[in-house]
């Protein structure tokens, strides 16, 4: 049927060879909408859950409160306020029917035994000034339009207050009517409690949420935890485990499973690059005793360096592939290796300025973090005159900046530079007399902690490298 009439809007619309513009709702004032929301939601899973909880249950009960209200409180309290203006009326046409009793004894005790009313017939008075409405009140938007329409006269009515009585002020032709009513014939005083049952059980059923999914999230705030350990080099907690729901259980194990297989790896590895670090340096020890037994001279002297430069590429390359994996994490000041770097540079006739702010105490692999700033810093100190090493421990993470006034690296050459045996021929060479892995061993080591290295330019002309790993 829609498709139908849509055929026919076309049809009756002139053909101009053009296409309608796409309406789309999230341009103009509401493309702004998303971007907002996802700004607001919380990025955590424990929050997140909580609102998907929370959300529904406010959305159904204020549902049920609204049809509550409107068809339920709203109804009783239009039948019982009816009621007492029926009354009220039949107790007006009574007055004006039979004038007989001068001082309206008889009906004054009817009202009261027989309709639970407090009346009482006055000379005329004009009627006291409106009372101000209150803001949500529905027993008097309802008791005024029953009286409007039942008895249609002039009236007063006082239902403001924490007192249980109503009263009602009507005038009649020669008398004026004060009737005081009981609140709760009127008014279905006892909704509140259907409104209090709501909103506790809410809080109850907010309450088990809340320790419930607490209970769910902790075991995957201790995953992520022992991931983000395995990943710096940390052991595992002692306290880990698998448990909560089947899903985070098999992701736990799953974990745990991976790790012993890296660990094996590791192991087998180390193994095998001892057992051939053995092998080579006995051939090269080798090399060395029939060097000497062949005497001095000098193409004895260039064998005897091409095997000083093979040791050395034979130590870097192990080096490189072990990655220093096995050491264990412990506490380092990075005061004292600032402070011995810099006596070193005094030695090699450099200066080296340090600056340390935050806790100087990290927690890192000890050995391998002080190769890391070594090699960082000794290929400042062979390519320039002044250096300056500065660390920054603020919160969760530490940054370590190592700047000099040498003469850098071009900008497009900075990511080729961290690859292993690479060496730069026309800009500055970051392992000269080396095998061209001490950048990548330092990139190495730094991700192993959970960090990396940045080169940029530096304040005093060089290059600076910058060290950033959480601690």
């Amino acid at each position: 049927m829609a498709k139908a009439f849509l055929g026919s809007l076309a049809a009756r619309l002139p053909s101009t060879g053009r296409r309608l513009p796409r309406i789309d709702i999230w341009r103009g004032p509401l493309r702004h909408v998303p971007r907002f929301l996802s700004r607001r939601v919380p990025k955590g899973l424990y929050a997140r859950s909580l609102i998907i909880i929370i959300a529904p249950m406010v959305l159904l009960q204020s549902v049920v409160a609204f049809v509550f209200m409107e068809r339920h409180w709203q109804l009783v309290t239009q039948r019982l306020s009816t009621a007492v203006v029926r009354d009220i009326s039949g107790i007006i046409d009574v007055i004006e029917t039979y004038p007989q009793d001068p001082d309206f004894a008889e009906i004054t005790r009817i009202a009261r035994d027989k309709l639970n009313l407090n009346i009482a017939v006055l000379p005329p008075e004009p009627l006291p000034a409106p009372a101000p409405k209150p803001f949500f009140n529905i027993l008097d938007s309802i008791l005024s339009e029953e009286i409007t329409d039942q008895i249609a006269r002039p009236f007063w009515i006082d239902t403001v207050g924490d007192s249980g009585l109503v009263e009602i002020r009507i005038q009649l032709e020669a008398h004026l009517l004060r009737v005081f009513a009981r609140r709760n014939s009127a008014y279905a005083s006892n909704s509140h409690i259907f409104l209090l049952w709501m909103v506790g059980t809410s809080l109850v059923l907010i309450l088990i949420a809340v320790l419930f999914l607490r209970n769910q999230i902790r075991p995957i705030q201790s995953l992520a935890a022992a991931a983000e350990g395995f990943g710096r080099g940390q052991p595992m907690p002692p306290d880990f485990r698998p448990r909560g729901a089947s899903e985070v259980r098999k992701a736990s194990l799953a974990f745990i499973q991976m790790r012993d297989r890296i660990e094996r790896q590791i192991e087998q590895r180390t193994q095998m690059l001892n057992g051939v670090s053995h092998d080579l340096r006995t051939v090269l020890t080798r090399f060395r005793l029939q060097l000497a037994l062949l005497g001095d001279g000098e193409d004895q002297r260039e064998l005897n360096e091409d095997i000083d430069e093979m040791q050395r590429m034979l130590e870097g390359y192990l080096s490189f592939a072990r990655g220093e994996a096995g050491e264990d994490v412990a506490e380092l000041d990075l005061e004292r290796v600032f402070e011995r770097l810099a006596a070193e540079g005094t030695l090699k006739g450099k200066a080296i300025e340090t600056d340390v702010s935050g806790d100087p105490r990290i927690m890192v692999r000890p050995d391998s973090f002080r190769r890391l700033i070594g090699n960082l810093v000794g290929n400042a100190l062979r390519h320039a005159n002044r250096v300056r090493i500065i660390g920054r421990h603020e919160g969760r993470w530490l940054t370590i900046a190592v700047e000099d006034d040498g003469p850098g690296i071009p900008a497009e050459q900075r990511e080729e530079v961290f690859k292993p045996f690479m060496r730069l021929d026309t800009a500055r060479n970051l392992d000269a007399g080396g095998t061209g892995l001490g950048l990548a061993i330092a990139r190495d080591i730094a991700r192993s902690h959970g960090g990396d290295i940045l080169l940029s330019d530096s304040a005093l002309g060089g290059l600076r490298a910058m060290i950033r790993i959480p601690a």
